[in-house]
């Protein structure tokens, strides 16, 4: 009967390290897509001015864990005519910005492209305000991954004075 037990308790905590250990790798449960080798993690808009007719999308970051570089090409979302692209120029976040045709994602790296960083993604045409708490599809379009829909949420990020979000 020991003999028995201890088998039994050796696989029960074989079968609880698989099923952590799926939990660790389903990345996209954490706010996160996972698409080919990149991992896109916390997709995020922070809330437009009343009347803007443009708003901003940024992630934590976009690692690439594969071998080849791939390159950030585009996206598309229904609420707004248009994204783009952008590097800003200087350090401050009201600094000049250029308009991109992809953003290089060098293999085994991660760009991070936060609204504290040099990336944007910039929605032109907004068809509703961006509001704290609202989320909205993002497609975004990849050299080598194809193509990925992402879930962004809108927040005010914790840099900012009197936010509350993370």
């Amino acid at each position: 009967m020991g003999v028995e037990l201890i088998c039994l308790a050796r696989r029960v905590t074989w079968v609880m390290l698989g099923v952590i250990g799926l939990l660790g790798s389903g990345y996209a449960g954490a706010h996160g897509t996972r698409a080919g080798d990149l991992l896109i993690d916390h997709p995020y808009a922070t809330p437009s001015q009343p009347g803007a007719s443009t708003g901003l999308v940024y992630f934590r970051s976009i690692g690439n864990r594969g071998q080849q570089s791939d390159r950030l090409l585009s996206g598309s979302t229904a609420r707004a005519e248009q994204v783009v692209l952008q590097r800003r120029t200087g350090e401050s976040a009201t600094a000049p910005a250029q308009t991109l045709d992809a953003i290089d994602l060098p293999a085994r790296s991660t760009v991070e492209l936060r609204h504290t960083g040099a990336y944007q993604l910039v929605l032109s045409g907004l068809k509703q305000p961006l509001k704290d708490g609202d989320r909205f599809d993002l497609t975004l379009v990849f050299e080598r991954a194809g193509r990925q829909t992402v879930k962004v949420w809108v927040q005010t990020p914790r840099s900012s004075p009197g936010s509350h979000a993370h």
